[in-house]
């Protein structure tokens, strides 16, 4: 289910865009302290001193307030990876790099949104919706411009998987992407997310590692075996 965006601007769509946003605020610390499964539309009702009914009248139940929270959180994600590319407009590579950082940073600052977004929150939850990846791709369309800003990949790729990607890019309107822009992309990100994903879980800390010098080779490896196609 789609997000709801209340456009009235009277003194009943104010409060009802308050309750929400409320609402929305208790649903994402109930999130940090317990993840997916502390979600209790009850509990928020009664944190806003409300009847569980009468949040329902916001909210047609937990699945579309969870449905929120993910669009909300590739929203905030997009944004900031946005942002941080048109702060570095003219070299590639550090474009790329500062790409990387964001990314993590934002992880670490927003763990359980992060969860939340790569992760199945609930058993039988549609997590492959059509909005929740209409929602992703934003993201992903700063990432593609930022991989093929830096160069075109060499090297020849496997016409089976060519075909997917050909597909999976003519699907989301990723315009002027090869097929091995998206391969290479598709990599870059899923080494990334490994990496985070340990990170957040305290994986880097028990071994005793700081990982930042990780994130920057992986964009050194990258970036050379995209240009040498190797």
């Amino acid at each position: 289910m789609a997000a709801e965006s209340p456009t009235g601007t009277g003194p009943r769509d104010r409060f009802r865009a308050q309750v929400r946003q409320e609402a929305k605020t208790a649903a994402l610390r109930q999130l940090a302290e317990g993840g997916p499964e502390a979600l209790s539309l009850n509990a928020i009702a009664k944190q806003l001193g409300m009847t569980g009914p009468a949040l329902y009248r916001y909210f047609a139940g937990r699945d579309s307030l969870l449905t929120e929270l993910v669009i909300d959180a590739y929203g905030d994600l997009a944004s900031t990876l946005s942002r941080t590319a048109e702060a570095c407009p003219g070299d590639a590579v550090a474009r790329l790099t500062d790409l990387v950082r964001a990314y993590r940073a934002w992880a670490l600052a927003e763990p359980h949104r992060y969860r939340l977004l790569f992760r199945a929150p609930l058993q039988g939850y549609d997590a492959q919706s059509t909005s929740l990846v209409e929602a992703s791709q934003p993201a992903m369309t700063v990432l593609l411009d930022a991989v093929r800003a830096v160069a075109e990949p060499k090297g020849q790729i496997p016409e089976e998987a060519a075909a997917q990607f050909r597909e999976w890019s003519e699907r989301h309107g990723f315009e002027d992407v090869s097929e091995a822009v998206a391969v290479r992309s598709t990599m870059l990100w899923a080494h990334l997310h490994g990496m985070v994903g340990l990170e957040i879980e305290g994986n880097f800390t028990s071994m005793g590692i700081d990982p930042p010098f990780l994130y920057e080779a992986e964009v050194t490896d990258f970036v050379r075996s995209l240009r040498d196609g190797s």
